[in-house]
């Protein structure tokens, strides 16, 4: 079937409204018409392929949620009518041990929701700036939230699950001090659910004006990154850090602040390198920095069941699907609270 679409056909093209093909439900697909669909950093670094290997057209998002409209004869999970979400995965290999353990997001042949190989037309996965997506049932994940919060949900979908598997892994909770750098898209659910979780929520900013929104978000205390007395007065303080930080930028001064045993995970990925920390930072008090990828779909559903529970979704402004150029524009320079979600309705106009 045709459905409308946004991508890009280069580069260094502008997204373009555009027509594209998605495959008719098989055994076991869902037909999911689309509701809503986060913007994601990951999708401008690929559509501008600052990260190799981008495939053209390239329809971004992975941040999907909408209704069932269509399921296969087989599918027993989800039912037409039914509010689901999909998010950075549509495939994996499904026998290896990472697959076994529910991990499918470290699955050498994990297929991203776009720009990964499909036998579909034109050859490579398509994502959510769509009006409709088909996707095995195994990678479509139940939505428990109340309908009138879906288009806040959507980024749960990759914000939301790239901050819960860490500080699930690495137990958050009561008794744990958790350090969150950076306050976007990923740095302001890391706040809420690890608040919701129980931790003690230390933010951390480069910039004062964030101080009182941190606050709101969550926070028990903020940082301002800048300030060498806000920073030396936190020294060997904090159990874990999840560093949403997608630019590279000095690690050792948040490695200082973490207690023997402690851990940095990184989940902003830079274009380019971090500056390498130093390794007495690491061995004088055991700390690690560890990095962290999505979560598998078991955690996922977890992850939106625990939202649902705690009435967490993300702070996002709405746009229209014309109006993403401009999105992108703003999102790079940081002028967003805290994601951007395109109204799918919109594509068709």
């Amino acid at each position: 079937m045709t459905v409308k679409a946004y991508g890009a056909y280069a580069s260094d093209k502008p997204l373009e409204a555009m027509d594209i093909t998605r495959r008719a439900p098989g055994p076991h697909d869902v037909q999911i018409d689309i509701a809503f669909c986060g913007v994601c950093h990951s999708d401008l670094h690929t559509v501008r392929s600052e990260w190799a290997g981008t495939l053209y057209p390239c329809v971004p998002g992975h941040e999907i949620v909408g209704r069932v409209s269509a399921v296969g004869d087989h599918v027993h999970k989800h039912r037409v009518g039914d509010l689901v979400g999909v998010g950075c995965m549509v495939d994996s290999c499904q026998h290896c041990a990472d697959c076994e353990e529910g991990l499918e997001q470290y699955c050498d042949g994990m297929v991203g929701t776009y720009n990964g190989a499909t036998p579909d037309a034109p050859g490579h996965t398509l994502g959510g700036y769509s009006e409709k997506i088909v996707v095995h049932e195994r990678f479509v994940l139940r939505v428990t939230h109340a309908e009138e919060q879906l288009a806040a949900v959507a980024p749960l979908l990759c914000a939301g699950i790239t901050t819960y598997s860490p500080l699930r892994h690495w137990n958050a909770g009561p008794g744990k001090t958790v350090g969150i750098v950076g306050i976007g898209g990923l740095g302001h659910m890391g706040i809420k659910l690890a608040r919701a979780m129980g931790a003690h929520v230390v933010a951390f900013t480069t910039s004062e004006s964030k101080r009182a929104d941190a606050h709101a978000l969550g926070a028990h205390e903020v940082v301002v990154s800048r300030n060498a007395e806000e920073m030396a007065a936190r020294a060997k303080s904090l159990d874990l850090i999840v560093n949403t930080v997608a630019a590279p930028h000095d690690l050792d001064a948040f490695l200082t602040l973490l207690k023997r045993d402690g851990t940095m995970v990184l989940v902003g990925a830079p274009e380019s390198p971090h500056p390498s920390p130093q390794v007495f930072n690491l061995i004088t008090k055991r700390r690690a920095i560890a990095g962290s990828m999505i979560g598998g779909i078991p955690e996922t559903q977890e992850m939106l069941d625990f939202c649902a529970q705690h009435g967490i979704v993300a702070d996002i402004e709405m746009i229209k699907a014309d109006e993403i150029n401009a999105a992108y524009e703003r999102m790079l320079k940081g002028d967003v609270k805290y994601r951007f979600v395109i109204d799918s309705a919109t594509l068709a106009a």
